[in-house]
C-alpha cells in the first residue's frame, strides 16, 4: 500500500488557489442547494460542511506575523 507524502510544498500563491476554488465550490454549492426541495440536501450540506472544515484547517496552518518589539495593532 502506497504511504503519504508528509513533506508536502506548497506555495503562498499555492494556497491562495486552493482557497479560493474552495470558497467558490461553497458558493456554488450553497446556491444549488437554495434551489432543491429541502428533503434533498444532506449531501450537499455534508460538503459544505467538510469544505468549511478543510479551510478552517488550512486557516490554522497559517503564520500571522506579530512584531517582536512594539505595539501590535490588529485590524
Amino acid at each position: 500500500m502506497p504511504q503519504y507524502n508528509d513533506m508536502i510544498e506548497l506555495s503562498v500563491e499555492d494556497m491562495d488557489l486552493i482557497e479560493t476554488a474552495l470558497r467558490g465550490s461553497i458558493a456554488t454549492l450553497s446556491q444549488a442547494a437554495l434551489d432543491e426541495p429541502e428533503n434533498s440536501r444532506t449531501d450537499r450540506e455534508d460538503t459544505l460542511r467538510r469544505i468549511h472544515e478543510l479551510l478552517g484547517k488550512l486557516h490554522d496552518q497559517k503564520v500571522f506575523f506579530r512584531p517582536q518589539k512594539g505595539v501590535y495593532l490588529g485590524g
